[in-house]
Order: structure tokens, then sequence, then C-alpha cells
């Protein structure tokens, strides 16, 4: 498929820049029916809107000969959430239009704005800026948008999320009634939709997220690692992959500050983007990635917005992204252009689950793999190393004689081995990692449990039975430790619980000897072991015969709703132990019911 354009200087700078067919954004712009109407486009980053806003309002800059039009004041707006997104559309729509004589002007916070005054005086024909900078000019009266033909919001989404809304309403309220409205949004939320209703009259709805999701070129991975080793294994997966440039998301500016510290320190050329960096840090920050003086981008997904880097391969969702859309954003930095890339979730093994499903919504086919070992890597740097020694190099002036005379003080071998230290001591060192079968959930019988010996508690979820405190209460009757005891079950009038093996004969002669502690706790021993499995109830839980909820995997926090107490034992009300009536839930005296509790 062709560009289907009437602009021949258009379609020659398009094919001069190596496009050889549309993207489903940029075709879509194009059909008949798209053509001088509003339009409300969905469309993923990386997916060419640019250029497909650039095409959609060509015949409002061009006359009929594919010239530009003349204009004592600016024809098109184009305004963006960042400076480098803004930025990133100058140029775009710049080469674009160079051969037609449409001029753009910049308007962004951390330029010179008396620049930027003298640009618009000057005469311009797409003027491309952030909401506060344009705003400013406009209220200056170094903005004239009174002839305008075209205005377009570039991820919409993001500017109403910041807090531009005053500012958008302002510019458009300032625009004529019959100039035409190009919203491009990677998110269709209510406040867009009734920005949308506003300012745009029989607006064209397009979509393209769908057959875009996913980006082909990016190969997606997934890691579920213990929490306590996220930090460890963004290092390795860094040092695996050893990427040009790689970008790491986070969450919040406060855990782009840690990390990012964290990877200083290991020896990583790091740097920082997140809400709480001035606009020149901002600019060193970007200027040192492409410099290649920094490799590590560190950043929150709204910090990133515009960041267009070519030599970025690998991202990496250090902190799960909150929705598939916030997915595809983030990954969207990589894969570009033609260009392979990576995007790798580390995931902690709690939140697999919800990973999954997210995955499911973007319809992204993720390979869910293993964290990489420090002896993985190890065995990666030393096949990079002999490929970089292997290579073909050309002698520089005294090199060889250089070489000689080391050859005179030391042999090849001994020379050789230096080479190999001297390049692996500016890596930073691999982690090491939990094992996998000590942090992973347990799938069968735990490693020391299986002839473990189960006991009863006669105490159950009708007398507010909690996991919290059965837990220290068992440990202090049964003079075990907490790695002892295996998997609890809670069931309506009592509890269930495994001791590992070894310990059971001490535990339950423990048990005895303590049992005046706690004359109400009765702790018994059974024969054999609990039916693991169970038919399903009507409410959908997995249910014993008897309508006991069964807790395979250990204790969970399923405790009262008002939060008693976290003691060693059941908790009791008053000095002399005994709860009254009156008393609270949590804090009244545990006695074993027998039979059904009868419903109120």
């Amino acid at each position: 498929m062709t560009f289907n354009t009437t602009f021949t200087l258009l379609g020659d700078a398009l094919t001069a820049r190596g496009y050889a067919a549309p993207t489903a954004v940029q075709a879509a712009v194009l059909e008949p029916e798209a053509v001088g109407r509003d339009l409300l486009v969905s469309a993923q980053t990386g997916s060419g809107k640019t250029v497909a806003f650039g095409l959609a309002m060509a015949p409002q800059l061009l006359d009929d000969g594919g010239r530009a039009r003349f204009a004592m004041a600016p024809l098109a707006l184009v305004v963006a959430p960042t400076r480098e997104l803004a930025l990133q559309v100058s140029r775009e729509l710049d080469w674009l239009f160079t051969a037609t004589g449409v001029r753009v002007a910049t308007c962004v916070g951390g330029m010179d704005p008396s620049k930027e005054r003298r640009a618009l005086s000057q005469g311009a024909h797409i003027v491309v800026g952030t909401p506060g900078r344009l705003r400013d000019h406009l209220e200056r009266g170094s903005l004239d948008l009174r002839e305008l033909s075209v205005a377009v919001l570039d991820e919409a989404d993001e500017m109403l999320d910041m807090g531009f809304r005053e500012d958008l309403e302002e510019l458009l309220d300032a625009t004529p009634e019959g100039r035409r409205t190009l919203l491009f949004s990677a998110t269709m939320p209510k406040p867009i939709v009734a920005l949308a209703k506003r300012y745009q009259q029989d607006a064209l709805r397009i979509s393209t997220v769908d057959s875009e999701r996913g980006h082909g070129d990016i190969a997606y991975q997934a890691m579920a690692v213990a929490p306590a080793d996220i930090e460890n294994t963004v290092v390795n997966v860094l040092r695996l992959h050893e990427a040009e440039t790689a970008m790491l998301f986070c969450a919040t500016r406060d855990n782009v500050r840690h990390l990012h510290a964290s990877l200083t320190e290991r020896g990583f050329a790091a740097v920082a983007l997140s809400g709480e960096h001035s606009q020149n840090e901002r600019n060193h920050a970007l200027q040192a990635l492409r410099d290649r003086r920094a490799r590590v981008c560190v950043a929150t997904d709204v910090a990133a917005r515009g960041i267009d880097l070519p030599t970025l391969s690998l991202v990496v969702h250090v902190e799960i992204p909150r929705d598939a859309e916030v997915l595809q954003h983030r990954s969207g930095r990589t894969g570009r252009a033609g260009k392979k890339g990576t995007a790798i979730l580390i995931v902690p093994y709690p939140r697999r689950r919800r990973v999954e499903s997210m995955l499911r919504d973007a319809r992204v086919p993720a390979e869910w793999i293993n964290a990489p070992s420090a002896a993985e890597i190890r065995a990666a740097d030393s096949e990079r190393l002999l490929s970089a020694l292997l290579a073909p190099v050309e002698a520089g002036e005294g090199d060889r004689e250089l070489a000689a005379r080391l050859l005179t003080e030391r042999s090849a071998e001994d020379i050789a081995v230096a080479l190999v230290q001297a390049h692996r001591s500016r890596l930073p060192q691999p982690e090491e990692l939990l094992a996998a079968e000590a942090s992973a959930p347990q799938r069968g019988p735990r490693p020391g449990f299986e002839g473990s010996s189960w006991f009863r508690l006669n105490v159950g979820r009708r007398q507010n039975a909690d996991p919290r405190w059965i837990l220290p209460l068992l440990c202090r009757r049964g003079h075990v430790s907490r790695t002892d005891i295996g998997a609890i079950r809670l069931t309506a009038d009592e509890t269930l619980f495994e001791i590992a093996g070894p310990m059971a004969a001490r535990f339950l002669d423990a048990v005895k000897r303590t049992a005046e502690e706690d004359p109400d706790v009765e702790i018994v021993a059974i024969e054999g072991k609990p039916r693991d499995e169970a038919p399903r109830s009507h409410e959908g839980r997995r249910d014993n015969a008897h309508g006991n909820r069964s807790y395979r995997d250990g204790p969970r926090n399923h405790g009262p709703r008002d939060n008693g107490p976290r003691g060693d034992g059941p908790p009791r009300s008053g000095p002399g132990g005994s709860g009254g009536k009156h008393a609270p839930r949590a804090q009244r005296k545990f006695v074993h019911r027998k039979g059904p509790k009868t419903p109120k």
C-alpha cells in the first residue's frame, strides 16, 4: 500500500525518508471520508502519529500546486504535553514540509522566549509548542490564532492528566469556530470525550489501537522473582543485555531517585528523569544518552513522554504498569522505525496472575523466563570479550612497539590474563539471586515436609482465627520456629496445620507441657493428611465437605474486619482474661462451638 496523498512534494519527502508504505493510522487519516473533517484518533506511541496529522492537515497549509499558502498568521497549531515531544514533532513536520516552503516555529519551556517571539513575528505556518508556553505567548499578544485553520492536540490524555485543561481551553477558545480539530490520544477517558464534544463538530472516530497492539518489533519477556530480588534482577538484566541504551520505568520519583543512585553506585553510566528534575537537568540527561556518555535512563511514565532515542533497544518495567495502556506506552519507547527492541517485565511472585491478565488485555505474547543468573552473565561476558579481542584491528603508531616490550617483560598468557582482568574490572558485578525454589510459591511438598505430621487447633473462623496470631502461638506453645510450620488451613470451627516431620514429636511433647498456658486452646495430633482437593461451593470458593475453606499455601492475611490485636495467642479482654458480651468482638474469649452457627 502506498501513500494516498495528492501532494507530490510530500510524497517525495516520505520516499526520501525511507517510508515505503503508511502505517495504520497514516492510512486512516488519508481515507476520503477523513479529508477536511475533525478527527478523534486513538493510536499507540510509535505508530507514526506525527506524520499522520502532518498529512491530514496538508490541505489547509498547501495550495493546489503543493506550495505553502500565503498567511499573515499561523494556519496550524500543534500542542504537545512535554518539551521533548514538542521538539520531536517540530523536527518531523520540518522535514515533511521543507520542500513546500511551510515554516515551522517551536514554543516550549526552557527556550529563549524572545527568539520564539521573533520567529512568530517573521511568519510561521505551523506553531508547535507546550500548553503553558503557548498560552503565555497568546496572553502577551505574540501568538495570533485568529486565522488558524487546524488545531492538533497530541497525547491529549497526558495533557489532561498533567493539569493542562485550562491552558488547552484558553488556546482553543482563541481559535476560529470553523477550524478543524484533530485530537490524538492513546486512551479515551471521559475527560477526553468531553473535550471532543465541546471543541469538535461531527468528528470522525479512528482507532488503530487493536491493530497495533503488541508492537510487532518488540519482544516481550517476563521474569517472576522474589520481591526482595527486584533490584538485583535489574542489575543482572542490564549486565546480560549490555544494551546500547536502556530505559527503566519506575512508578514514583522517589523510586527513580533510589534506583538511579543504586545503579550509579554499582558502576552503571545512568541518568534519571522525573518530575523533580528541572528542564536544564533533563536536557543534560538526554544529551548524555545521545552522546553515549550514559547508557541507562531511569524514568517515570510522564517524564519519559516524547523521548525519542534511536539507540534505545531495551525497556525494563521495574515496577508493574498500572494497566495495558501504560504497558504499551512504556514499551513503545523501543522497537521503532523497523528496529528490534526488547521489553522486560520484572514481576514479584505474588503479582504474576495480575501481570498475566494485563498481558492478555494488551494482546502481548510475552515469554516467561528465569531471571539471569550471575553464571549466565559471566558466560556472556566471556563471549563478548572473545569476540572483541578476536576481531581484526589496525595497530596505531607505537602500538606494536609497546606490545613487543610487554612480551619481553611477561609471557603471552600473563598479558592475556591481565587484559581479561582489566576488561572485567570495568564492568559492574552481577548479583547472586535467591534460588527460584526458595522464593517461588511452593507447588507440592516443601523441602523437609515430605513426612510431615498434621495437628488440629480448636479455633476456627467463627472464633476469629487469624494466621497472624496463630503462627506465633504455635511457635510459643510447641517450641518450634516458623520454618518448621507448613500449611495452615482455616475451617469454620478449627484450624489444621502441618509440622515438619523431624520436629513433630518434639512439638507434641512441648504442646502437652505448655497446655496450662492457654487452657481454652486445645492442640491435638490427627491421623493422616487432610484432603487436598475439595468441591467448590455455590459461591465459587474451594470448600471441604463441611463447607470449610482450605488454605493450602500457608498462612494468609484473612483476619477479622476489626483487625484484632496481633498477640501470641487468642485475644482476651480485661485483667482476668474473660471476655464479656459487651467486649469488642476481636477481644472476646474464644470458645469451641460444636455444630453449625444459627444464622441470624
